[in-house]
């Protein structure tokens, strides 16, 4: 695996950070929403983003 520069590093950091603010707001939706159908979208749109997060995560080790 090849190095990553301090610009390539720093847009995969902030890339993170959204992907891991997105999980937080649509768990925070899902436990607003009161329609089962739209609580369980919402957790797997949180879910799909945590996704996004490990596999991004995998190019920083």
């Amino acid at each position: 695996m090849s190095t990553l520069t301090s610009k390539e590093l720093t847009a995969l950091e902030d890339t993170i950070n959204a992907e891991q603010v997105l999980v937080k707001k649509y768990k925070a939706m899902a436990m607003l929403a009161q329609d089962q159908a739209i609580k369980d979208e919402l957790n797997g749109y949180a879910t799909k983003h945590q996704q996004h997060a490990s596999t991004l995560l995998t190019f920083l080790q």
